[in-house]
């Protein structure tokens, strides 16, 4: 494994490493010279041999994130930098939500998150550096859907510059990437309902497509690195334009096509 680069001498540690856009981080960070800690729900989704320490939990379970998180840096010592990655999404719309789904939801992209990060946060400020980067969603900024979902990534956007600021006097940093749509697994159940979901997609985004998960990952990295070393606190949308306006209003209503 090449021990050069931007990452060199750096620990980072990525939840939902065995993901669509957790492979890709996964690779884009070892190939700078991170060492990557992997996190994801089973050891099978884990099995990237750039990974150089791996660790299963799941973060349904609110009882022992704690110890999770200290298990973490007990076996790799307390990360230089932190990439939230894992989350997960499948009630599209009000009439899909329940208790139960709000619940699972909420706690797995937005309670389980802020509890690893706050006990991994105080170790950083005590420490006197630290990074880390949140992958929300464009959901989290408008509404497309998926409204537990978006409610608890707008949490991960509150959080993260609650972050910034509380312990900005004490070296750590904090951003958040919200990505628009990208082609994962994610979007297979949608894929198999309608296959030319895709093509449908594209006229929403002013740049004509969907990002690709290489632009979110570089994203991250960016602010992980450095090279952002006056960034913290930001939100920033990763979305081939999708929040800057609705493009199918200037052709359709404008336009009249």
């Amino acid at each position: 494994m090449d021990h050069s680069g931007e990452f060199a001498g750096k620990s980072v540690l990525i939840t939902g490493a065995g993901g669509g856009l957790g492979t890709a981080l996964v690779g884009m960070f070892a190939s700078r010279g991170a060492r990557v800690i992997g996190c994801d729900q089973s050891f099978d989704a884990l099995q990237d041999p750039q990974i150089a320490s791996r660790h299963v939990f799941d973060l349904l379970n609110r009882d022992s994130l704690d110890a999770v998180a200290h298990d973490i840096m007990g076996r790799d010592g307390v990360p230089d930098i932190v990439i939230n990655n894992a989350g997960w999404t499948r009630a599209e719309t009000f009439e899909e939500l329940d208790q139960t789904t709000i619940n699972r939801e909420i706690d797995l992209n937005l309670t389980g998150v802020s509890t690893v990060s706050t006990v991994i946060a105080k170790k950083m400020a005590a420490r006197g550096s630290g990074t880390f980067v949140f992958v929300s969603s464009v959901n989290a900024l408008s509404h497309f859907g998926n409204p537990a979902y978006a409610a608890a990534k707008a949490g991960i956007n509150a959080f993260a510059r609650a972050l910034a600021v509380e312990y900005g006097q004490y070296g750590l940093r904090a951003n958040v990437v919200c990505p628009g749509s990208i082609h994962t697994s994610a979007w297979d159940h949608r894929i198999a309902k309608d296959p030319t979901v895709f093509e449908k997609l594209k006229r929403l985004y002013p740049l004509g497509r969907i990002v690709k998960v290489n632009e979110v990952a570089e994203t991250v990295a960016f602010l992980a690195s450095d090279r952002a070393s006056g960034i913290t606190g930001t939100i920033l949308p990763v979305d081939a334009g999708l929040m800057a306006g609705c493009r199918p209003f200037i052709d359709d209503i404008l336009n009249g096509n």
